[in-house]
């Protein structure tokens, strides 16, 4: 495996794409281009969670693709920091947007340049994130065409497309976020969420269509697989429900599921990802295993009837 971490950006350390690149091999695809997955851990875009890094990168390794994780514009910079709870935090223009999308594409750009070297089939790169890295995916998945992105980059739309996106508690509409939390502590980590991507904690209407993803869907938005629970107490489950309407009207493929219970960022929700019993959710814990199967319909690996080895000794 190449397993190395690249910074993004001369001059930032905090931006990185860390690499799970499987080695080639005579007795599997033999020189053949895998498909990837792009993984965007969460955080509230005040820090990157662990949680949602690599144990999830290495489960799609473990599947047959190559893996990435982006650390993106956030924050803190990095990790997590202390939040100053009832006191003032100042803007940070580094993680407002659209700093932490544009991040995804340069990662995108990254991963082509090194794309014969690595074997990766840019024709089959998924970006995968969870709750404030689920909706920079969304982000993205809605916004890789347009000129926020192109036009910053200076590339053509094709360099930073996108095959399909997997969002896992994801905020969908950033109108929702707002008025929906009441618990003193929640409300405390919303308003800090608001300062880092949003550079403020009233936003106004024009700015709140402007980073929801599902007032952007439209027929280039890749298939999109979503999931999230019920019991979700910090991303309310409409925000997912809302992604699914919205993909539906434009004719965009896409599946949902939504489990019945688990808290918010449950990870791989598993002991792999588990930092307490509470991350713990068998029921939810299946996604892993559906997107999978989701994953099949467009990333099947091309492999011959017989492996390469066993056609050269019947010619023998």
């Amino acid at each position: 495996m190449i397993h190395e971490k690249i910074q993004l950006y001369e001059n930032r350390s905090d931006v990185t794409l860390t690499t799970y690149v499987l080695d080639d091999s005579a007795e599997m695809l033999n020189g053949k281009k895998r498909p990837a997955v792009l993984v965007c851990p969460g955080g509230a875009y005040l820090g990157c969670s662990d949680r949602e890094a690599e144990p999830v990168a290495l489960r799609f390794a473990a599947m047959g693709y190559h893996a990435f994780v982006l650390r993106y514009s956030t924050y803190f910079e990095g990790k997590f920091g202390e939040l100053p709870f009832g006191g003032d935090m100042p803007v940070n223009p580094k993680s407002v947007h659209p700093g932490p999308v544009r991040d995804i594409g340069q990662a995108f750009l990254t991963i082509r340049e090194f794309a014969d070297e690595w074997l990766v089939d840019m024709d089959k790169v998924a970006i995968c994130g969870f709750s404030a890295g689920g909706h920079n995916c969304a982000m993205y998945a809605t916004h890789w065409h347009r000129p926020i992105m192109t036009d910053h980059f200076g590339v053509p739309a094709a360099d930073l497309k996108p095959a399909a996106a997997i969002v896992g508690y994801p905020i969908g509409d950033y109108h929702i976020m707002f008025g929906e939390i009441t618990d003193p502590v929640g409300q405390e980590i919303s308003n800090a969420a608001s300062i880092a991507f949003l550079g403020t904690t009233t936003p106004s209407s024009d700015l709140l269509d402007a980073v929801s993803p599902v007032l952007h869907i439209t027929q280039e938005t890749p298939p999109m697989f979503i999931w999230a629970t019920a019991a979700d107490e910090l991303v309310p489950v409409e925000n997912s429900t809302s992604l699914a309407n919205g993909l539906a009207r434009q004719g965009v493929p896409f599946e949902i599921h939504i489990f019945e219970g688990g808290m918010h960022g449950l990870s791989l929700a598993d002991q792999a990802t588990a930092g307490g019993l509470a991350n713990l959710e068998p029921d939810a814990a299946k996604w892993i295993g559906l997107a999978e199967t989701w994953l099949k319909k467009r990333f099947a690996l091309e492999l011959p009837v017989k492996p390469a080895w066993m056609v050269e000794m019947e010619a023998a």
